[in-house]
């Protein structure tokens, strides 16, 4: 046996197509594999970056040209039954020939495809072409020949099995790519090979239990031995002559077990699969790291509707989630690196869940191997987003085919605890007005209720499957009831102001966000605006979200005070950004003992955008990033509205009841003394209250506030600070929004000292300063600081650590635009 990549010395050259430029038309370009003909035209020099200001316009082109790929190889040595081209991924409409043979058809870019070409092999060189048809072409036949179905966008994504946000979304590019986009090679082999490999893995009590289901493809028809050991456990098994499958049971004794993070280790275990012939030779191999854990989901009917709570090893997990998109519009470019990069965003943030939403890839073995590492769980979708699908051939076949593939590929991982069917598809068919255009046309119920639970029950029984997102858990009630099963929280940003959120007590919010523009080094390195403006040109371009700019507006209006210019706007949006989503998770996970997760949309972005990101498309940490973290603390003390609603500055209305909740996320109890005091802006006490908290492990706790707490003597002077000592990060609350507060302008001493790495930059408030935050981005692209959005009262003081390639100007450092407050606008 012998695997062979075919990754070096290809051509790509445009076939025909509109509107291709004189100077790429049938122009061979040096083709890096895996890869796609945007990074290839973008690194030969032929087209500008797409990424910058608007060119993405100019290169629509490319996705309506067809492109043929072309290479030589050798034929692999010694004699085989067979040479397989392995071709892990085709994006999308390929035909694939070997030495001017036509091999096979591609039209799916979510399965791997094999070809025997032993036949068409010759000594020397051999030719390896792989032409791309048009996708537009192709969908655009497909909806013609199928009739039209709605979807969000004005694009035929539908129509075809290829990630639909290559198409546009409204955070992302229209840039529809065509390539060999996973590896290829030859793999030559004689008697048998694994075809797969599909480990169930679970426990029996405190005891690991894997079952190994092997199906094996064949060239000879003799008997084979299939071995599997893990744990210093071993099994064998024989395929006779004839059989191609086989099932071995592996029973490990009170192995470590894989947690997720939080809740103890990763532990995870070698699993080795060997193929071998009548006479011992070993045929094949395969070898993955399992966990030995349980998942379950409990949907029994409460009181209170239907619960979506997931458990992992018995014990309930409380969901502190973000939503995951493709890191990169062309997902070559992402690297096992730039994956760790965004999963430590993601751990130090306090995340614990990552959601592959449906618009996407089925995530790569590095996003799923650092997954199981760190103890992130994973919720994967099946690739179907804000559209009604047919189901009519060939997507029939080939979603069936596409998800067994995937189910199967999987398996391993113990990171991965939830398949759902879609993305908001069922909600759509529900409240989009889609049934009068369908006029009972299919649109993708019988993927979600039929064909997918059916492919994950049978291969992979281990997980449970969620028909979608969001759902209710039966068509008797509505999919987006917050009473039953995953909502998704969207009048809040389209509609309605953040507080709102206060009026939802969610079973589950598997999507809620609040947009804010990208930091300020990812807008100067995307942008070439001069000035730049909240709607000057660049801006405007990379603002995908329709009404996007108005929605923003509103948002500010009902909170803060009107921005001056552009610096004043770009720090407003994104605090109003960060405050909408700390208020919203806040509120969520004070309501613990109903609500079991959140899922805020977003982590990441895939280009320099205005976006609902905490990370923006160049990587950098938003000021949502540090809110994030703040709320989804392992231990979070936070002031809630408990009879009446109140301002999203922290606040309410003079008179409301206020109750201190304690979420306590740790295994361990949390007692600890607590004060509550009423203090005016300028820090003088005017009432206070000591409590003993006292919250037990996975718990929550609420306390009433005494009047004398929860009614201000001045509203728009006054607040409340909740402190638990060093156990948690202290929880302010406003009793008036900032635009209505008489704020005194902004001051305080600053010192700066030089750090390893970096500089010390410490600040003692002489006012009150509200949400102090540091842009050092605005000094040195590659700078960052550890905290952001701290408020002062009069005598505090807070150190923050910049890190820097060189010392910044401490006087830059600790001057607007690069150190604001709220208040430093007055």
């Amino acid at each position: 046996m012998s695997r062979q990549a075919l990754h070096d010395g290809w051509t790509l050259r445009a076939a025909s197509g509109v509107d291709v430029p004189p100077e790429i038309a049938d122009r061979p370009v040096p083709a890096t594999v895996p890869g796609c003909v945007h990074t290839d035209l973008l690194d030969a020099g032929l087209i500008p970056d797409p990424y910058l200001d608007d060119n993405e316009l100019s290169l629509a082109w490319i996705g309506r040209a067809d492109w043929r790929y072309r290479t030589t190889f050798q034929p692999p040595a010694g004699d085989h039954d067979r040479v397989d081209l392995v071709c892990g991924g085709l994006d999308t409409v390929a035909t694939v020939s070997v030495n001017g043979v036509e091999v096979g058809r591609t039209e799916n870019m979510h399965r791997s495809y094999r070809f025997d070409v032993r036949a068409l092999l010759r000594d020397g060189d051999n030719e390896l072409t792989v032409a791309f048809d048009s996708v537009y072409r192709y969908a655009e036949a497909q909806r013609d020949r199928l009739g039209d179905r709605p979807n969000a966008y004005p694009e035929p994504f539908q129509f075809v099995r290829k990630m639909a946000c290559n198409f546009g979304w409204d955070w992302g590019p229209t840039l529809v790519t065509a390539g060999i986009w996973q590896d290829i090679g030859l793999h030559a082999w004689s008697t048998a090979r694994l075809a797969t490999v599909r480990p169930l893995v679970t426990l029996d009590g405190r005891d690991g239990r894997v079952e190994v289901h092997v199906e094996v493809e064949r060239a000879s028809d003799v008997p084979l031995t299939v071995r599997a050991a893990v744990g210093g456990v071993r099994a064998e098994a024989v395929v006779e002559a004839g059989q191609r499958t086989a099932v071995l049971t592996l029973a490990v004794r009170e192995p470590a077990l894989w947690w997720p993070r939080g809740y103890g280790e990763q532990a995870r275990h070698l699993l080795d699969v060997t193929l071998h012939a009548p006479d011992g030779e070993t045929l094949d191999a395969w070898s993955r790291r399992i966990g030995f854990r349980t998942v379950r989901l409990d949907t029994t009917p409460d009181e209170h509707g239907t619960p979506f709570a997931l458990s992992v090893n018995d014990v309930p997990v409380f969901v502190r989630g973000v939503n995951w998109i493709p890191d990169d519009a062309f997902p070559t470019r992402i690297t096992r690196e730039r994956l760790a990069e965004r999963f430590a965003q993601a751990a130090d943030a306090n995340v614990n869940l990552l959601r592959v939403w449906g618009g996407g890839r089925y995530e790569s073995e590095d996003f799923y191997d650092l997954a199981d590492e760190r103890g992130l769980l994973v919720q994967q979708d099946f690739l179907f987003a804000c559209a009604a699908y047919p189901e009519e051939e060939p997507f029939a076949t080939e979603v069936a085919a596409e998800a067994a593939e995937q189910v199967t590929r999987l398996t391993p991982h113990p990171s991965l605890v939830l398949w759902t069917g879609n993305n908001e598809n069922i909600w759509g068919w529900h409240d989009w007005d889609w049934q009068e255009p369908l006029a009972g046309r299919t649109w993708g119920r019988g993927y979600y209720l039929d064909v997918l639970p059916r492919v994950v029950g049978e291969l992979d029984p281990t997980r449970p499957y969620w028909p979608g997102s969001p759902w209710s858990g039966t068509e008797a009630i509505h999919p987006n009831d917050p009473a039953h099963g995953t909502t998704h929280i969207w009048d809040v940003w389209n509609t309605d102001d953040y507080t709102k959120y206060r009026e939802y007590v969610p079973r589950f919010v598997a999507e809620f966000g609040y947009q804010g523009p990208p930091t300020y080094a990812t807008l100067r390195r995307a942008l070439s605006d001069e000035p730049l403006a909240p709607d000057s040109p660049g801006m405007a371009h990379h603002q995908k979200a329709v009404g996007g700019d108005a929605k923003l507006q509103r948002g500010l209006d009902a909170h803060l005070p009107p921005p001056a210019d552009f610096d004043d706007w770009h720090y407003l949006t994104q605090l109003n950004q960060a405050r909408a989503i700390q208020l919203g998770v806040e509120h969520f996970r004070s309501h613990r003992s109903v609500c079991a997760g959140t899922i805020v949309w977003q982590l990441n972005d895939c280009w320099p955008v205005t976006s609902w990101s905490a990370v923006d498309g160049d990587g950098r940490r938003k000021p949502l990033w540090y809110a994030l973290r703040h709320a989804y603390a392992d231990r979070l003390l936070t002031v809630q509205p408990r009879d009446g609603g109140g301002p999203a500055g922290g606040g309410g209305p003079a008179g409301a009841g206020l109750a201190l909740v304690a979420v306590n996320e740790t295994g361990e109890p949390w007692t600890v003394p607590v004060t509550v005091t009423r203090v005016t802006l300028t820090g003088e006490p005017r009432a206070k209250t000591s409590v003993d908290l006292d919250a037990p492990p996975y718990s929550s706790v609420t306390l009433a506030l005494p009047a004398e707490l929860a009614r201000p003597d001045e509203s728009r002077r006054e607040l409340l600070v909740a402190e638990a000592g060093d156990t948690a990060e202290r929880a302010l609350w406003f009793f008036a929004e900032d635009r209505d507060v008489p704020w005194p302008t902004a001051a305080w001493d600053a010192t700066v000292e030089p750090v390893d790495g970096g500089q010390r930059v410490r600040v003692t408030a002489r006012t009150v300063l509200r949400d102090l935050t540091l842009f050092p981005d605005r000094l040195d692209p590659g700078a960052t600081v550890d905290d952001a959005l701290v408020t002062l009262l009069p005598g505090e003081s807070t150190t923050f650590t910049v890190r820097s390639g060189a010392p910044l100007d401490p006087a830059a450092l600790t001057t607007r635009p690069v150190m604001r407050a709220v208040n430093d606008l007055t």
